[in-house]
């Protein structure tokens, strides 16, 4: 079972606050450190100082860490044209030496659309599909060669398909709840799918979409890596849990029924479960990016328990 850290920094968190988090991830061993891509925070936190840009954020942590992947969960489509977000993740792909992976979804929020200026179209997952056909299809385009894309929101034409990865496949991520669309697109896109925030029975039905919607595509339903996003709430005792869960704004109760909290052993067991159905990876979603003491708790004490 890989761990992988995941920020939501639209929650509040500067550039300097992610490094120390970044590299905390490398130091304790985790596989990966990925972040949202938001620009405006949700509940009733202030946000402060402010956004941060996912891309170039990433730019930067490829520079400053040596080992762990880096990715998104998700990228959202609606910020970016597929052309220009081709270049970004190439050209932050050679920075970090090949470690990224690409995380793409359709956008939700409408909020933080209105604040930014940012349009919010109906037809997000049509829009959804075209990207990652353009964006892959650019990666994949033999260098001396040009793509050219015809579709019903994108047209390129003649593209030199230039800067290419440092790897010869960035790993795509697709994820979400939707019971048919979203397997299909997985099915034709993605190297991992990612089920955000779901419970064991409901990763399971949708683990079993997305591998009948392989088949149906032609792949083998183990061609895909299946992964959860889960917040992690965990304390060497019942008085570090609560305060943990009482520093993000949750209760343990629900904490330990919609995510992975309590003791090491408590979510040793839960992630096996998670195991059972198919899993090979989590993104720990971390809240409270100022207590690295909980990075090092979950290194030692639950990371080390899963071989």
């Amino acid at each position: 079972m890989d761990l992988r850290i995941f920020t939501e920094p639209q929650q509040g968190a500067s550039y300097d606050t992610l490094l120390s988090v970044a590299k905390a991830t490398e130091d304790l061993g985790f596989d990966a450190f990925f972040r949202s891509d938001h620009y405006l925070h949700m509940g009733d936190v202030d946000g402060l100082p402010g956004p941060t840009d996912a891309w170039i954020t990433l730019a930067g942590l490829a520079r400053e860490t040596r080992r762990i992947r880096l990715g998104t969960l998700m990228t959202a489509g609606t910020f970016r044209l597929p052309g220009v977000l081709a270049i970004q993740v190439a050209q932050v792909d050679q920075m970090s030496g090949g470690r990224v992976e690409f995380g793409l979804g359709a956008g939700w929020f409408e909020a933080e659309h209105t604040a930014y200026g940012i349009p919010f179209p109906k037809e997000k997952l049509a829009r959804l599909e075209e990207q990652l056909a353009i964006v892959t299809g650019l990666w994949q385009t033999p260098v001396g060669e040009k793509f050219s894309y015809a579709g019903d929101f994108y047209q390129l034409t003649d593209s030199p398909a230039l800067p290419k990865p440092a790897q010869s496949k960035i790993p795509v991520l697709v994820g979400g709840m939707g019971a048919t669309r979203t397997p299909r697109i997985a099915a034709a896109y993605a190297d991992e799918f990612n089920m955000p925030f779901g419970n064991l029975e409901d990763s399971r039905r949708q683990f079993d979409r997305v591998r009948e919607a392989a088949v149906a595509a032609g792949r083998a339903a183990s061609d895909l890596v299946y992964s959860n996003a889960l917040v992690a709430c965990v304390g060497k005792d019942d008085a570090e849990v609560a305060r943990r869960a009482a520093a993000i704004g949750r209760e343990v109760d629900e904490l330990k029924t919609n995510g992975l909290a309590g003791s090491p052993s408590e979510v040793v067991d839960k992630i096996g479960r998670y195991a059972e159905i198919g899993s090979s990876r989590i993104y720990l979603q971390i809240l409270d990016l100022h207590d690295l003491d909980h990075l090092e708790l979950i290194s030692s004490h639950v990371q080390s328990q899963l071989g």
